[in-house]
């Protein structure tokens, strides 16, 4: 047997163990096709970035295969209901989940989701992702990061912050920081970010972290302030701005966009599905989308995918029991 076949039959065995036997389901199929007709379910409303990322993605991935992709929006129960949905599907590739970083934070605090975030999905690739914006409303006495942290660690002040709800990256990522620097500020959860955004231009709502383009209008007109990105280094999109690390060493949240398949799905699909999106994020139609959420293409394996996953979902789960962050 020759070095590259060992190399692609380990990598089987590997994805198999942490990702439901896949690599033992492909062996026994050898190279299996694309299908010619793939949808790709968006487990929420139309109009927003995974709906819109999802639609260009499977257009220009469509003419990369040389088949038709159709963008399914199934949503419902913040995503449960469209990603079950993929988790039961036939495992050929046939129908794929468009999802974010949401993925990962709901497994952390859900406790009943019928789908298991590891066993029940097959990681194809990371799309994009980019840092999230730490924000704070304009009348709010400290104005740097080195302040805002600062304040947040003194127990006399109690700093409030808002998010799309509870499990949402917003109210994960807050709690994170917090948990960094031994404070607990006050969640407020939201149904939706913007009217979290209204409240704090009115100085109802002291700070929030969130993805730039939710509050990309408010900080043009210069209605509340930015503070830091969460990012591990700058972001090309914020050069100015400091990242969260500057004052917590470490910290780094990141808000991402990805496709998987269902367990079991062949490895020889999942490889030839990653190549062709990794490939077509890259162009600069897509780049230019991207931009607009301030993220950037990723180009990940599909097992350095899967293993990002595997520690995203693990540090949400140990985020959510030490700072008791739940859903029934």
């Amino acid at each position: 047997m020759n070095t590259a076949l060992k190399g692609v039959l380990t990598t089987g065995l590997l994805a198999a163990c942490a990702w439901g036997g896949s690599g033992a389901h492909a062996a026994a199929e050898g190279t299996a096709p694309i299908p010619k007709v793939m949808t790709l379910v968006v487990p929420f409303s139309p109009g927003g970035s995974n709906d819109v990322f999802a639609r260009e993605l499977g257009m220009r991935l469509s003419k990369a295969l040389g088949n038709t992709v159709v963008v399914e929006n199934k949503a419902g129960a913040g995503g449960t209901i469209g990603t079950g949905d993929v988790a039961r599907a036939t495992p050929d590739g046939s129908r794929l989940l468009f999802t974010s970083v949401s993925f990962t934070t709901k497994a952390g605090v859900e406790t009943s989701l019928p789908y298991d975030p590891i066993k029940s999905f097959a990681p194809v690739a990371l799309v994009a992702r980019g840092g999230m914006i730490l924000v704070a409303k304009p009348e709010l006495t400290y104005q740097t990061l080195a302040a805002f942290v600062a304040a947040l660690k003194d127990p006399k002040q109690q700093i409030n912050y808002g998010s799309a709800g509870i499990g949402s990256i917003g109210q994960m990522a807050m709690e994170s920081l917090g948990s960094e620097v031994r404070a607990k500020p006050l969640h407020i959860p939201y149904q939706g970010i913007t009217n979290a955004v209204t409240d704090m231009i009115g100085n109802r709502l002291d700070t929030m972290i969130t993805t730039p383009a939710s509050v990309s209008g408010a900080l043009q007109g210069k209605q509340i302030r930015a503070l830091a990105m969460t990012s591990a280094e700058k972001s090309p999109f914020f050069p100015n701005l400091p990242v969260v690390a500057d004052a917590v060493p470490g910290f780094a949240v990141e808000a991402w966009w990805g496709v998987f398949a269902p367990a079991k799905t062949p490895p020889a699909v999942v490889e030839k599905l990653n190549a062709a999106i990794n490939t077509v994020s890259q162009d600069p139609a897509m780049r230019e989308l991207f931009a607009r959420e301030a993220t950037e293409p990723s180009s990940l394996t599909p097992a350095q995918f899967a293993a990002y996953v595997d520690r995203e979902v693990t540090r949400w789960k140990t985020l959510s029991k030490e700072r008791n962050i739940k859903i029934e």
